[in-house]
Formats: structure tokens, C-alpha cells, sequence
């Protein structure tokens, strides 16, 4: 891979996490690897049984247990650590094109990582990675030290109606 950018996929719209797995794919069908880390989800979701299809040039990992409401606890806040630990290896082992940070904006929003911690991870990236994070709420200093930045916006969601999370949709 050329030169390594970091995107941010952010906003209170559906689809942050899609947008990453689109590209994860365009990273796989021309032949590279992606390391993908899951923070706060604990929900398995359909769109990784196929990128799992991918063997070792696709590398899934969760380190969260689900969404948190109020203070963090010391587990959530343990599992993020070792989360952003995991990441920061996979990345600096430079056996991976792109890395994932899928919801790490809610963590960092959360409480369970400091917004300097990604800073550090942008600043110790090496320049043939490319580095995506995702997640409503993205810190002002994350968004200015990022190469692009994609804000989804809600207008309308099926949510509201009463239409529940539907499996091959929406996980």
C-alpha cells in the first residue's frame, strides 16, 4: 500500500461500521489484510461471517461488552484497554494494510479511553497503514488530527417506527 491516511467515520447516522467493512473489502479483493477491532459491541453482526471467509488476511476482534450507560465499570473499562493494547500491536507489527478502531469514538466518549491515547496511536502509526475509526461523538482533537473525516447523518430511520434491528440488515 502507498501512503497510509486516517479516516474517521463519524456522526448520529446509520452506518459508520458498514463503511468500514466496505472498505475492509476493497482492501481484501485487491489482495491485502485487515485487523479489526470491535470496542463496546459484544454482538456478533453477519457482514464478518464473509470477511472471515478471508482466513488470516482477516482479522476480527471484540473487546467490549456492550453498549455502556452511565459510569464505565472496571470491566468495560479493562476490556477497552486491552483492546486499544491488541490494536496498537496489530498495527505496529505492520502485518495488517488497514486497521479498524470500530467504535472507538463511544469508547473514547464513554470515558474507557482518553482521546491523547488515540492521538498517540495516530502519531505512532506507521505510513504504510491506513487507520479508520468509527463511532458517533468523535473528539474534536481526534477529527483534526484525522486525513478525512465522513460525518453520517440521520434524516430519517425506520427506528422510530418501531422497526427492530433486523439480521443481514442491521447485524
Amino acid at each position: 500500500m502507498l501512503k497510509g491516511q486516517v479516516q474517521v467515520y463519524t456522526g448520529d447516522g446509520k452506518g459508520k461500521t458498514t463503511a468500514a467493512v466496505g472498505l475492509s473489502v476493497r482492501v481484501l479483493g485487491a489482495g491485502g489484510s485487515v485487523f479489526f477491532a470491535q470496542f463496546i459491541k459484544a454482538r456478533q453482526s453477519s457482514e464478518f461471517a464473509a470477511l472471515e471467509s478471508f482466513g488470516g488476511r482477516f482479522c476480527l476482534r471484540r473487546f467490549g461488552r456492550g453498549f455502556v450507560r452511565g459510569a464505565p465499570s472496571k470491566e468495560d473499562i479493562d476490556a477497552a484497554r486491552a483492546g486499544l493494547h491488541h490494536t496498537r500491536e496489530a498495527m505496529l507489527c505492520r502485518c495488517y494494510d488497514i486497521v479498524v478502531l470500530d467504535e472507538i469514538n463511544g469508547a473514547v466518549s464513554a470515558g474507557l479511553i482518553l482521546p491523547e491515547e488515540i492521538i498517540q496511536l495516530i502519531k505512532d502509526r506507521p505510513d504504510n497503514v491506513e487507520l479508520v475509526l468509527t463511532g458517533r461523538g468523535a473528539h474534536a482533537d481526534i477529527v483534526a488530527a484525522a486525513d478525512l473525516v465522513t460525518e453520517l447523518k440521520e434524516i430519517k430511520h425506520y427506528y422510530h417506527k418501531g422497526v427492530m434491528a433486523r439480521k443481514g440488515i442491521e447485524y
